[in-house]
């Protein structure tokens, strides 16, 4: 029940924002498409407002081999000429009646039971031609010149789920293709949208080590872009949708693996999440702590009291010290702490009190309070920090901790060192 109950603030944030889920056509092929219309579902039930934009490659790619033609790309991009519009046409127009089914869906025992959600659609894109790239004529290819943005709104207040399909009409009533990737970042974008959502075929970016990266600004997103690091093929496509996306306003963009069942659910509504989130400033923050903080202060440090890996102090002593103490603060969370006691005299100061909530820990966040100690102990003109642990020896030892022994503390801190505590002493040099 923890999850759960740990959702609970995730509920009341998004309810009555609007999510854009960008869903390559893979996902709407057998068993999959089912699991996600459950999870929108659950997510429309809870008044969160979606716009899906489902993508149609594979159902094109069949149309076009059931009529003998042969599909041409150019760039990565489709070439639409006057036949490929027709099976465009076929293949979007099934996908449509297949995902309003997917809704319709009402059997007791399942996800879906008593649910009366809606699905609507319209044409809410006005295109234009891509036009001439190499002297190659994309034809009946088109990309997005503007969104009905009133028209999206008044369906989505009337608390349906949209249906944006990727095509657009022009003023003189021609239809073009459009790829679901920029389709579904023009409505994030002109709706503000809370979120933009893509499903795609990796669990998110990846470091050099084959680690999930779980956030991203835009600007760490497009170096990796252009280093084609950890760049998977859907990666590539939805990636620089995903870096406009949050610099045209978009709260956050989410890369998110389509194979795993339950991933918009684990995204959106536990603190860790599964995928990437691409946002425009970094979501962690470390500043020094107020009065306001002191009861998350206490709710971080005293389960490390408990199981005995910190020395106990009360709620009193933390008041007296609490300007002592920085926060860090992961999306408005204060997710972790640290406490600098300095000892000017001999140039030195104790890291105390580092902690950090156990949903936020392998974030990297415990790296970053410190390099914030690190500053804050500089700025104080102090030359070097040490810290007293029994349980946590190499996780400094990593970060340029040297083993020490308690002749190398000041003397204030040598005289009330607890010798039943046997903690061991670690000392960095502050260059």
């Amino acid at each position: 029940m923890g999850w759960v109950r740990r959702a609970a603030p995730y509920i009341h944030a998004f309810g009555e924002r609007t999510f854009v889920i960008g869903i390559g056509g893979e996902v709407l092929e057998g068993d999959a498409a089912k699991r996600l219309a459950h999870d929108c579902n659950l997510l429309a039930a809870l008044e969160i407002r979606l716009v899906l934009v489902p993508g149609a490659r594979p159902r094109i790619e069949r149309e076009l081999a059931r009529q003998g033609l042969t599909p041409v790309y150019h760039r990565g991009l489709r070439v639409t000429d006057a036949p490929a519009l027709e099976c465009v046409k076929q293949a979007m127009g099934a996908l449509r009646i297949d995902i309003e089914a997917l809704f319709s869906q009402g059997l007791p025992n399942t996800p879906m039971a008593g649910s009366q959600v809606r699905v609507s659609s319209g044409n809410f894109i006005t295109a234009r031609p891509v036009g001439v790239y190499d002297g190659v004529d994309y034809q009946f290819t088109g990309t997005v010149r503007r969104i009905d943005v009133e028209a999206l709104n008044a369906a989505l207040d009337s608390s349906d789920i949209v249906l944006v399909m990727p095509h657009g009409h022009s003023p003189s009533g021609e239809v073009f293709n459009l790829c679901m990737e920029e389709v579904a970042e023009a409505c994030a974008s002109a709706l503000k949208a809370e979120k933009l959502v893509y499903l795609c075929d990796a669990p998110g970016l990846v470091d050099e080590r084959g680690t999930l990266v779980p956030e991203v600004t835009a600007e760490q997103a497009e170096v990796c872009l252009a280093g084609a690091r950890g760049i998977s093929e859907d990666l590539g496509l939805y990636l620089p949708y995903a870096i406009r996306a949050v610099k045209n306003g978009v709260h956050r963009a989410h890369l998110i693996d389509r194979d795993l069942d339950g991933g918009l659910l684990l995204e959106f509504f536990t603190p860790e999440g599964v995928g990437t989130v691409v946002t425009r400033e970094p979501l962690a923050r470390v500043r020094e702590a107020v009065a306001e903080d002191l009861g998350a202060i206490v709710g971080l440090i005293q389960p490390l009291e408990e199981d005995g890996t910190l020395v106990r102090r009360g709620r009193e002593v933390l008041e007296r010290e609490l300007d002592k103490f920085s926060v860090l603060e992961h999306d408005g969370v204060v997710a972790g702490c640290a406490a600098l006691y300095a000892f000017g005299e001999e140039g030195t100061a104790e890291l105390a009190c580092v902690a950090v909530m156990p949903d936020y820990r392998r974030r990297g966040l415990g790296a970053l309070i410190l390099d914030h100690m690190e500053r804050r102990a500089r700025a104080a003109g102090l030359k070097a920090l040490f810290v007293l642990t029994t349980r946590t020896e190499h996780w400094f030892l990593e970060r340029g901790f040297e083993l020490s022994d308690i002749k190398s503390l000041p003397r204030a801190k040598r005289d009330y060192y607890n010798l039943q505590r046997r903690s061991k002493v670690f000392r960095k040099t502050l260059s």
